[in-house]
């Protein structure tokens, strides 16, 4: 069964034709229109196309996009291309490809992968989480993606982190929460407060990792803060596997000082949950959003 992903983002499009075991047969990328709805249903309509053109196939077609859709309206909400906030994204593309497709919010898209094909493959309860420009997360149970009443499963960027006396302002609306803090942006924002240098959280990283003292600070608040985060999605949902993704998931010393933190703020006597780097690296919402048919679903 030929499954095309495809992830919407703020500014490219990719798209990706797996076939039934896994193996990409065909992979796109082009820029997003800027705030423009109906360019952009084209275009992912247009990569999907040309896709089934080149491999002489219809596919099955699912779409990892920001935001969720929403309960009240079916219109997308919460996206940070709000383009894309108010609008039948759905329906638009069920219209225009002319068949039922599949669309998930791109950190669920990230989590299905790595819980699929990738990293956590093989454990039944796998969390995702995204740490870059912003914080999301997605949950993965017996291979199926946790959607939620309220079409908000995993978005723990929004709840506040705990023992914390500063409460920076959120888009959201909020003071405090995760996101303000272990963003990318976020941890430069922390670092900035703490008397460092403008500098974003990779050139934070790496000069700890010389042995820079400040650096070396805002790296280790920034890995307790991490553990402490973890630790209440531990207590509620007890994940086999937390896989890490986006651009801060590259820091690798985030693999071993953050589990040695959090037992202390897990409610058992021994944590085994793993914290993994992912196997798909940026392809894994891609790749996620193709996973969104399983092997068995032949609708």
């Amino acid at each position: 069964m030929l499954r095309i992903g495809v992830d919407l983002g703020g500014t490219k499009i990719e798209a990706i034709a797996l076939d039934g075991a896994g193996r990409a047969l065909v992979r796109e990328r082009i820029a997003t229109p800027q705030n423009d709805y109906m360019a952009t249903v084209m275009t992912v309509a247009g990569l999907v196309e040309r896709m089934e053109q080149s491999l002489g196939e219809r596919a099955h077609v699912g779409v990892g996009t920001p935001g969720a859709i929403s309960t009240l309206t079916g219109c997308i909400k919460n996206a940070n291309s709000t383009c894309l906030n108010g609008q039948p994204l759905l329906r638009d593309l069920q219209t225009v490809l002319r068949r039922k497709i599949r669309l998930a919010n791109d950190a669920n898209c990230f989590a299905v992968s790595e819980a699929t094909d990738g990293a956590a493959r093989g454990a039944r309860t796998v969390f995702g989480v995204i740490l870059g420009t912003g914080v999301g997360g997605g949950l993965v149970i017996d291979g199926r993606v946790l959607g939620g009443a309220n079409a908000i499963a995993g978005e723990w960027g929004h709840n506040p982190l705990a023992d914390e006396d500063a409460a920076p302002p959120c888009y959201c609306g909020r003071s405090g929460c995760v996101e303000t803090w272990l963003s990318g942006p976020g941890m430069a924002a922390d670092h900035r407060r703490h008397g460092g240098e403008a500098i974003d959280a990779a050139s934070i990283s790496a000069r700890a990792e010389a042995g820079d003292v400040a650096c070396e600070a805002s790296f280790l608040r920034y890995a307790d803060r991490l553990s402490r985060a973890l630790a209440s999605v531990i207590n509620i949902v007890d994940p086999e596997v937390i896989v890490l993704g986006g651009g801060l998931s590259s820091m690798a010393r985030l693999y071993t000082e953050v589990p040695a933190r959090w037992g202390r703020h897990v409610f058992s006597d021994a944590v085994s949950t793993r914290l993994l780097p992912p196997m798909h690296g940026d392809s894994s919402g891609v790749r996620g959003a193709a996973w969104l048919w399983p092997l068995e679903d032949g609708e």
